[in-house]
């Protein structure tokens, strides 16, 4: 029995470089009939230009199944710290920028 707990173990390997993460404040979601797409995005207060720095893409399955863990853990987490407060609009204009001219 223990020979096919190690058949079916995965063994996962995470670079240094991964390890450090990137930081995304903003997600764009899509999607066609056989894939998901998300990136994630940095946004920056007063730069007009962000760039994407990560994109995943994901069967239809895999996306709900991420969904659900998501679900789970944020479950688990609000069970321990108290509930997650969220904003009604995003905490940055999306049209943001510099000073606009006046005439």
């Amino acid at each position: 029995m223990e020979e096919q707990q190690n058949e079916n173990q995965l063994n996962i390997e995470l670079s240094e470089e991964i390890a450090e993460g990137i930081f995304s404040n903003l997600a764009i979601i899509t999607h066609s009939n056989t894939e998901f797409v998300l990136d994630f995005i940095r946004v920056m207060p007063g730069i007009p230009k962000a760039k994407v720095k990560s994109r995943i893409i994901l069967t239809p399955e895999h996306a709900k199944r991420l969904l659900t863990a998501l679900e789970d853990n944020l479950q688990k987490f609000e069970a321990i710290n108290g509930r997650i407060k969220t904003q009604e609009e995003p905490p940055f204009p999306m049209g943001f920028g510099g000073p606009t001219a006046q005439a």
